[in-house]
């Protein structure tokens, strides 16, 4: 089993940054792709970044790019979103997600439904 739990979300003003964490723990953690999505009220769940665990490809939401920047500590099994310029419309409940077994190979990363594991979420709120 693998617990995925964020942290780093809070209240920041348009404009501002916050960088989101997500600790990975559990059974010699090992992932295939980490992806972060968020849900704000009354939306559907959307894909915001994902990144192959070696590190060596990273994919971006369009709303998001050149903005947000995904990246990954190995020996703390930890990902991290670094959130840059922030609007208002970024405000939304912010999830991880881990795919352990490789479907994003198939699926991609942008697939929420392949990713076998999800943390709790973490709330972040950008005012105007």
């Amino acid at each position: 089993q693998v617990q995925l739990a964020e942290s780093g979300g809070g209240l920041v003003q348009a404009g501002g940054s916050l960088r989101l964490s997500c600790a990975a723990s559990g059974r010699t953690f090992s992932s295939y792709a980490m992806g972060w999505f968020r849900q704000a009220p009354g939306k559907e769940r959307e894909f915001v970044a994902a990144i192959r665990w070696s590190g060596d490809i990273t994919y971006y939401a369009d709303s998001v790019k050149g903005r947000f920047t995904i990246s990954r500590d190995k020996a703390k099994n930890t990902v991290y979103l670094q959130m840059n310029s922030l609007k208002p419309e970024d405000t939304a409940v912010y999830y991880c997600a881990a795919d352990p077994g490789g479907r994003t190979l198939v699926a991609g990363l942008t697939d929420g439904d392949v990713y076998a594991y999800w943390g709790q979420g973490t709330q972040v709120t950008v005012s105007s």
